[in-house]
């Protein structure tokens, strides 16, 4: 199977919630308050022309406010995930959450209301009259049946798009990856009987839209607890279950699976058995949905049906139905357009367009962040993975045109293919990649990574962390017993946690003599080798890396950058032909910008610069951007002057020798490198955007730039990533954070997949 769940102690999500500023949201300004004149134009008395336009014209809400990007997730907590009727102020967490998800993968803001009431006329009235607000309102974790009440009413009384996620976010996931089994399958919708169970919100409105796609009622029998709707049943029976009643002689769930195509699980663990799995057709397809364990597992199915296609609701798995494939990017369609109303044909759309999208070549950004492995379309892959880049452009661009197609568009896009630009732009890869190697990782032979400063309280966390979200193997380098009272006040349970030091390590002779043969003619004794050996736990972790003992390390929390590669770099050399250096990574909600070199090179020459820069771009387009290399200096293509500049100049002209297949050019200061406007004032310049890369004309300017924007930037620093070395090491910043350490070694383990990969092509192309 694929990758596993996410895992954590109730502690570390306690914390997360908390540490820093409690919750995950924050409100920040998109115009400039920083001047009297600001605020003026802000409040009073500039906000009173908007005002009176709004008035004249409602819909210009649109234009001067954030209404046409503002969605509310909005519940009052009677049915909070699996964990029941919590209450409003309980669910305000999961809310928080959905609004994350919202900004993260579709751009769209979000605002959570709690609701405290359980009384529907309370509700509706409460959600109309907030209207006004906002752009969108996504419903969320209301029990049944008061959520079909509520949907159904909020959309007739409402002129803006109201979803209800638990219903037909899983309905539109589940559609599509039923439409690409189907088609795996040789069937058609008209044609094939399917078994839905549990007759929930859920599962009701997924039969209900796989119905309106082109199944015929009468092919459906839906089972809940009393066992299968039919017509004529009075026992547990209400308007919605009515609505998908079918004569039929079966009446229990083992009889409605005999001779079934399809069964489709919204229910609870164990609802289904092996034996009603083998009742089912050739090449039977398996949707057991509930979480968080499903209604069989795809171990049970395929030990009866080695031919079944199978999804679950579950990250461990192949062909997750994940709701966020779906609501943040059918609002950003349905927004757009400023939709009345998500119908049917929305739905539906956001369902091919979702389906298709799995059958497509996966892109080349994509195939790099799994280690250049490339999902194709199969019965291991009908449902995209959610962190596909593509998204963002395929469901939007399907749900506007189905939006307008059908009449219920405010604003027309007239033209879609610079709309899908726009939405390609809305959002930057590199959070996506990220994620991507963090799943591909769980899916990989586990590589050893060393933590060589297990005792430090986060770098433990971290280790812990990596190991149980099956990124890889930790190996702890520390004093065994305080690591050992450390886990168990944390309550780890620590069976198979390996910790080594110098003193219970059996190849610390072989570590010694390895270090001698490399440093014996530059001044060191051996006694120096043997204190290095053994006091020193970065080289006694690279001494580790080095033999093979393990695969990559990570170190960083207690010393100083230079400190500790220094002595890494006695135990690793570069790559042969390259240099070592540090790749710094700023993300900001508008884009990311790689920074080189920020840690190890103090002047570099010419030939240097050239070298880095190259090795950047080829790094950056793995990460899914096209790279464009800006070679800064305080000179604009040598105005003003100076000597100063001329190893960035040299710099430049080597790459024109080198005829290499990335954007670049230089010398140039930083704004112009980065604004567009600036750049058009060279129209000889070389690079067709600003640039994504840019490469530092010495150490000093480029460690205080990505220092600069890790403070006050208001983005997120990834790294500095040191790449170069023969050998995966990664070195965190002394003030990084357990998810950062957690990211850094699962970098160090990818970049050791990396170089294993290329050692085995380069052996290969030697034959």
């Amino acid at each position: 199977m694929t990758n596993k769940p996410t895992k954590f102690t109730e502690a570390e999500a306690l914390r997360f919630h908390a540490a820093g500023r409690p919750g995950k949201l924050e409100i920040t300004p998109t115009k400039p308050v920083a001047t009297q004149r600001d605020l003026s134009l802000a409040y009073s008395p500039g906000v009173a022309v908007p005002v009176l336009k709004i008035a004249e014209d409602p819909d210009t809400a649109y234009d001067y406010t954030t209404k046409g990007n503002l969605v509310a997730v909005i519940s009052n907590g009677t049915a909070i995930l699996g964990l029941g009727n919590l209450g409003a102020q309980a669910s305000k967490p999961v809310m928080e959450g959905k609004a994350v998800l919202f900004k993260r993968f579709a751009d769209v803001d979000s605002i959570d209301l709690e609701v405290d009431t359980e009384d529907i006329d309370e509700f509706v009235n409460c959600v109309k009259l907030l209207g006004p607000s906002f752009g969108g309102i996504n419903l969320e974790d209301i029990g049944a049946p008061s959520c079909f009440i509520i949907e159904q009413r909020l959309r007739e009384l409402m002129d803006i798009p109201v979803f209800h996620d638990d219903q037909h976010g899983t309905a539109i996931i589940s559609a599509a990856g039923l439409v690409n089994a189907l088609h795996l399958t040789g069937r058609s919708l008209k044609d094939t009987k399917m078994v839905a169970i549990g007759a929930g919100a859920a599962c009701i409105a997924c039969v209900e839209l796989i119905k309106a796609m082109g199944m015929p009622h009468e092919n459906v029998i839906m089972v809940d607890r009393t066992g299968v709707i039919y017509t004529g049943r009075e026992e547990g029976m209400n308007q919605w279950k009515s609505a998908h009643a079918v004569s039929t002689d079966a009446r229990t769930l083992e009889e409605a699976m005999v001779g079934a195509d399809v069964v489709l699980g919204l229910a609870a663990k164990g609802a289904v058995t092996k034996e009603m799995i083998a009742s089912m057709n050739a090449r039977p397809i398996v949707f057991a949905m509930s979480n968080p364990d499903p209604e069989i597992t795809p171990e049970e199915v395929l030990e009866v049906r080695t031919d079944a296609i199978i999804a679950t609701g579950r990250s461990d798995y192949p062909n997750q139905v994940n709701n966020v494939l779906g609501f943040p990017y059918i609002f950003r369609g349905a927004l757009d357009v400023r939709a009345r109303t998500i119908n049917e044909e929305m739905k539906i759309a956001a369902a091919k367009a979702i389906a298709e999208l799995a059958r497509e070549e996966v892109p080349d950004e994509v195939a790099a962040a799994y280690g250049g492995a490339r999902p194709h379309f199969g019965p291991d892959y009908i449902i995209p993975a959610p962190f596909d880049p593509r998204l963002i452009k395929a469901v939007p661009m399907a749900v506007a045109k189905a939006a307008m197609d059908t009449g219920v568009a405010r604003k027309p896009i007239e033209d879609l293919e610079a709309y899908g630009q726009e939405l390609s732009a809305r959002l930057d890869p590199t959070a996506s990649t990220l994620s991507l190697i963090l799943e591909d990782l769980q899916r990989r032979p586990k590589k050893r990574v060393v933590f060589a400063e297990a005792e430090e309280d986060k770098v433990l966390r971290a280790a812990i962390s990596f190991k149980n979200n099956g990124y890889g193997i930790p190996v702890l380098v520390g004093y065994e017993a305080p690591i050992r009272e450390k886990l168990r006040e944390m309550g780890v349970e620590d069976d198979g946690i390996e910790i080594v030091n110098a003193a219970n390590s059996p190849n610390k002779d072989a570590y010694i003599d390895l270090l001698y043969k490399r440093l014996n003619r530059r001044g060191f004794l051996l006694r120096d080798i043997q204190r290095y050996v053994n006091r020193d736990r970065n080289v006694f972790s690279a001494c580790m890396v080095a033999t093979g003992d393990a695969d990559a390390m990570v170190t960083g929390l207690t010393r100083q950058y230079w400190r500790g590669l220094k002595n890494i770099k006695r135990v690793i050399d570069p790559l042969p032909g390259k240099l070592a250096f540090g790749l710094s990574v700023m993300v900001t909600k508008s884009r990311t910008v790689f920074i080189a070199d920020s840690t190890v090179n103090d002047r570099p020459t010419g030939e240097q610069l050239a070298t880095i820069a190259e090795m950047s771009a080829d790094f950056v387009r793995r990460m899914g951007h096209e790279p464009r290399v800006a070679f800064l200096s305080f000179s604009n293509f040598g105005n003003p002057p100076s000597d100063k500049t001329e190893s960035v100049r040299e710099a430049v002209h080597i790459l024109d020798e080198r005829d290499v297949n990335f954007e670049y050019d230089g010398e140039m200061q930083a704004d112009v490198a980065l604004n567009k406007d600036l750049m058009s004032l060279y129209p000889f310049m070389r690079l067709t955007a600003p640039a994504n890369i840019l490469i530092m004309p010495a150490l000093h300017s480029a460690n205080i730039s990505y220092k600069l924007l890790a403070e006050i930037g208001g983005g997120k620093v990834v790294g500095p990533m040191l790449l170069g070395l023969s050998k995966s090491v990664q070195i965190a910043r002394m003030t990084s954070t357990t998810s950062d350490l957690v990211n850094m070694a699962a970098l160090a383990a990818s970049a050791a997949h990396m170089l294993e990969a290329d050692e085995a092509a380069e052996e290969d192309s030697g034959e």
